[in-house]
Formats: C-alpha cells, structure tokens, sequence
C-alpha cells in the first residue's frame, strides 16, 4: 500500500497533468487503475493525506512577487525593467501555467469527491470533502479571473471525454459554480475555533465564507461595470455583504494591534503584524498567536519551512520602486486627500509629503531620512520610535538615490537573519479584507451605506493604524466635496497593498484601461530639495513630466483585451473550440 501511495502521489506532482484541454495527450502517464482506484481511498486517513496536497496551492510570497495577481502588474509598483504586463504588453504565450495548473488541481479535486460517494462512514470525511469543495472552488476563481470563461468540470475526466473538445462556459455559470461549491464547503468544514492546535492553517468555515465575500464581491462589481447581467450583479453584491456579515457576527476575528497584547504596538501594529515570528520580531515581542486576523494563512516557520526567497533584500529599498501613482493616495491625518487638505505639506522638502499622512505610509514606505532596517542592518536594542537609530543597532538612514524615490518596506524584517529565511505567514485571507468587502459589496448593492455599516468595517480598518483620524461618514464626505464610492475603494487600496489585489480591482471595477495608460510617475524632482540632495553621485536619468516629477514608464498601452489574459496557443490547438478571449485574436 505504501508503494500504490508513493506513486500516486508521485503521479499527481508530474507535469503531465497539464489542464483538462491537454489531458487528451498526457493522461495516459496518469496510473488510472490506481489514483481513485480500489487501491485508494479505504480510509479517512487516505482522503486526509490526499486533501492536504491541496494546500500548496494557495498564493504565497512567491506568487505575489509576479504572480496573474501581483502588484507588479498594475499601477502600484514598477522596476528598471517595466513589467509587461503592466505595460499591457504581453503577448499569447504558448504555454500558460495559470490556465493548466488550474485544470489539474480542480481534476485532484474532482478525484476526491468521486471517491467520496461512495465512502461509506461519510461524518468521517466530511472535512476533506469540504477541503475539496473549497479548493476546487479556490481554482475556478483563478480561471475566472484570470480567463473568464471556462470550462466547468465535476467528473475526473478520461481521453474518451467529449469535455475535451467542449466549449468554455460562460463567467457567469462559472462564478454561480463557484459560489455553490463555497457554500458546500460552508457546510462540511470545522469551525475554526475547533481546529486543533495540530492542524493550524486547515481552512475553515469561516475561511470559506470569507472567500465566498472576495468572490461574490469581484463578479458582483464586474457584472456592474461590464454591462454584464444587473440581475446577477445585485444578487452577486448581496451573496458578498451577508457572507461578509457571517465572519464579522463569528466574533472569531478581529485586527491585530486593537485587542490583547497586540493592543500595545499601537498604530505600528499594520507594520508588525506582516512581520510576525515567534522569535524577536518586533519590539513588543507579539509572537504569531497573537494574530487573530489572519483567518487563512500559508504557514511558514523559520526552522522548517521559510518564506524561502529574498524577501526582505528584495522588497526593501531596493529593485522595487513604488510609483507616486500609489503614494498621493494615501489621506491626510484629517481625512481628506492631499488635494484638499490644509495639512498636506506638499513637496518641497525630501520628506515633507510623509508629514500629517495615514500612519500606514510610513509603515509601508521608507521615509526620507529616517531609520530603517533588514536583516543584514538589524535592531539590536529594540525601541519604539523608527525615527531615531537605537543605541548599538545597525539601522541605516534611508537616503534615497535611485529608482522613484520612493521605496518599500512592507514584508521586511528587521531582525538579523540569514537571507531567504524569514518564517513569517502569508495572508490568504486577512479580516481587514473582509471588512473591506462588506463596505464595498453593500455600497455598490444599495447604491449608498450608512454611518453604522461605515463603522462596524471599513472605519474599523482605517482607525487601526489612525486612531485620531476621523472616521468616513456620509456627512463627512458631504461636507468635504468627496465621493463615496472613490474613498471606499482608496481604503481598499491603501490597505491592501503589495498583497495581490489592486489590478483585480481595477478590472472588476472597470477602470482598468484608464489608469493603467497613466505613465508610471516617481518623486517630484524639479524645484525640490532632491535637486540639491538625491542621495547619490549619480542623477536620475528619466525625463520629468510638466510638474517635474520622474517619468518612471511612460510607454503603456493598456487596452481592453488586456482586462482578460490569453488562452494559450497550445490550448487552442487541442480544443479550437475553447474560443479565444476578445482581442487576442
């Protein structure tokens, strides 16, 4: 038996399993007389070591440097080298892994949930069937976003299947698929507060229902402002903001750094909280039990299993540059956008925008002649102020001197450890996000929100690291000449940053084509303190737009076709009836 395992699991980890449409010419390398077999399957242990093959599946820190969701593809971030994607300047690949990767997990699924009905003791299993539910559900919404149309499959299909030369389903069937796999899974996993210890990072009811909210929220808006079916969008809308509601009513979760221990980091608690370990990580010593808003999360361990890259060097002060498109959204300290509030202190000076901002700009950007620290320049005396160096520390003072001027801090250590083994979690699913969609899915449902619905979400996510900033209401945007929908969607933004939201965003919101042809801007050079102080011997070599701020990509050409990805070639070639994605063609 252990060998029949062996193989199995060595077959479903092979690259032949390349996606429904390919299996026409690799299933044959599948030993299909044993995976779902009468080999397979005699236990709930056997559908337990199968379903936890799943959870590599998940995004994680290496997706989210480059990933179909990375920041690195919208309008938040950008290098030397501009993305392509970014630039909307990819092109039909023959070979895509976002699309077969997909179609194999959601096969490994399928297998799981054949076997299943026949199982005979069905309490025993019904966590794995969840399990497979939600991770099949997990695949198609990556289809979906990626894609939209796609094929819906529930049988572990064979060569003889005319699912092989079937066309896609539509992207609403799929996302009405993916919403009753969701709640089937609601259905058949624990609570989380009955996970034990020994399964930290299982998925959860809750987790479920939180993905439910992210889906629901995502087809909802694109039905909205694709001119798609306003029935669906509403319904889609309303599935969002109860599913929302069900993890806020749990009381199983709330944001760190507002309760319990954690309370004491104050406002830095946004900067800590991505940082967590369970050695010394941050000055208070919070190790990750702490955390409570994590709902799901790719566990990673400094001992056993590592972020495993470069994370801290390669996010912090160096080839990511953040673009000014990103830094003018953060708020002022009153609440309003640099446009018009009185506190906004312009641009004059190297450090002068950072004064009187949103706490999470400086705990997610460097700030110009302040303190920082990574893992090679680490805390050695742990204070509470960034601004100054701790007595026998090793903190550098962040200079400035290349790329947009301004740079990224957000999921860098501060502690001294060797490259590539940061052991923080990553955040599959936080409680801020969920927060964040009620406000939203409830605002774009009923066209309006009330101050109460404001402050039992997205307020709650804004006074986490603002305490004395005022809350968004509807007065106050009234009196302040301000929209609600833009100031929604700004919180979303701004507290969402570099964990692979904002190009989906701006996809479903159908916005896309506007600001990803915007040039990519850096700091305003011309007639500021960085003329006279850059930091470096070397000028910065880009041109400067009319208000003299540096043009850090100005070529982008962004256009409609790019709101889908291309089906690959390869794809088209075995199923010509799959249709390419408009414009592509």
């Amino acid at each position: 038996m252990k060998n029949i395992k062996n193989k199995i699991y060595k077959a479903l980890g092979m690259t032949a399993l390349l996606g429904i449409m390919s299996l026409q010419s690799c299933l044959n390398l599948d030993p299909q007389d044993q995976i779902g077999g009468k080999n397979m399957w005699e236990n709930a242990n056997e559908f337990k070591e199968f379903a936890n093959n799943f959870y590599g599946w998940t995004r994680d820190f290496g997706s989210n440097d480059n990933g179909p969701h990375s920041d690195s593809r919208s309008d938040l971030i950008t290098f030397q080298t501009p993305n392509e994607y970014s630039r909307g300047s990819n092109t039909i690949p023959s070979n895509d892994g976002n699309y077969t990767n997909n179609y194999s997990h959601i096969r490994r699924c399928n297998l799981l949930l054949q076997a299943a009905n026949s199982y005979s003791n069905q309490s025993e299993i019904k966590e794995y069937v969840g399990d497979a539910y939600f991770f099949r559900a997990y695949s198609y919404f990556e289809l979906l976003q990626c894609f939209g149309d796609a094929i819906i499959v529930t049988d572990p299909i064979d060569v003889s299947s005319e699912q092989l030369q079937a066309k896609r389903d539509s992207r609403q069937d799929v996302a009405k698929f993916i919403v009753s796999d969701l709640e089937k899974a609601i259905e058949l996993l624990p609570n989380y507060a009955d996970i034990p210890t020994s399964e930290d990072g299982h998925v959860s009811k809750e987790a479920a229902e939180a993905f439910l909210s992210r889906v629901a929220l995502y087809e909802g808006t694109w039905e909205k402002f694709h001119n798609g079916d306003a029935t669906l969008a509403n319904t889609m809308l309303d599935t969002s903001a109860k599913a929302a509601k069900k993890v806020m009513d749990g009381g199983q979760f709330y944001l760190f750094g507002t309760r319990d221990q954690s309370k004491v980091l104050g406002d830095s608690a946004y900067k800590y909280m991505f940082i967590l370990e369970n050695e010394k990580s941050n000055p208070a010593g919070i190790q990750k039990s702490a955390n409570h808003e994590y709902i799901f999360r790719r566990l990673h361990d400094t001992n056993l299993s590592t972020v495993g890259m470069n994370i801290t060097h390669g996010y912090v002060n160096n080839v990511m540059w953040v673009t000014r498109n990103f830094a003018n959204l953060y708020l002022c300290s009153d609440g309003l956008p640099i446009e018009k509030s009185k506190k906004f202190e312009g641009y004059q000076k190297r450090n002068s925008e950072f004064q009187n901002r949103d706490n999470r700009m400086k705990y997610s950007l460097l700030v110009p002649g302040q303190y920082f620290w990574t893992n090679d320049n680490p805390r050695t005396t742990w204070v509470w102020k960034t601004d100054i160096k701790p007595g026998g520390g090793n903190g550098i003072i962040y200079n400035v001197g290349h790329g947009s001027g301004y740079n990224n801090q957000k999921w860098g250590t501060e502690r001294a450890m060797q490259d590539a083994q940061e052991g923080y979690d990553y955040p599959v699913i936080r409680y801020a996000e969920v927060l964040l969609n009620y406000a939203e899915a409830v605002y774009e449902r009923d066209g309006k929100i009330s101050d109460a619905d404001l402050d039992i979400s997205l307020n709650l996510v804004r006074l986490r690291a603002n305490p004395n900033m005022p809350k968004l209401s509807n007065s106050f945007v009234s009196a302040n000449g301000l929209n609600m929908e833009e100031e929604i969607r700004r919180e979303r933004t701004v507290e969402l940053y570099l964990e692979g939201f904002r190009l989906d965003d701006l996809k479903r919101w159908g916005t896309a084509v506007q600001v990803m042809n915007q040039p990519l801007l850096g700091v305003k050079y011309v007639g500021t303190e960085f003329e006279s102080n850059w930091g470096s011997n070397t000028r910065p070599s880009q041109e400067k737009d009319s208000e003299g701020c540096l043009i850090m990509d100005g070529t982008r050409q962004w256009t409609e076709k790019n709101y889908l990805y291309p089906i690959p070639s390869t794809q088209l070639e075995l199923d010509p009836n799959l249709g390419q994605n408009p414009g592509w063609n």
